[in-house]
């Protein structure tokens, strides 16, 4: 009866471990990945249209106006 006891006991407290190292792995993979392919949001411009402008039809038909 002593194995049952303990493994009701210590479930939570082993899930708990499992998930933080879970965690852990996918943090190091996400901060491999962005120093790897560098962190490209900074270069990229802002695309968005400015709060106090009117979307017109030119804004969505016209690729090369910026």
């Amino acid at each position: 009866m002593g194995i049952h006891y303990d493994y009701k006991s210590t479930r939570g407290a082993k899930a708990m471990e499992k998930q933080a190292k879970r965690e852990k792995k996918l943090a190091e993979k996400k901060a491999k990945r962005l120093a790897k392919v560098g962190f490209s949001k900074d270069t990229e411009e802002d695309k968005t249209i400015p709060l106090d402008q009117v979307i017109t039809l030119d804004h969505l038909t016209n690729p090369d106006k910026k």
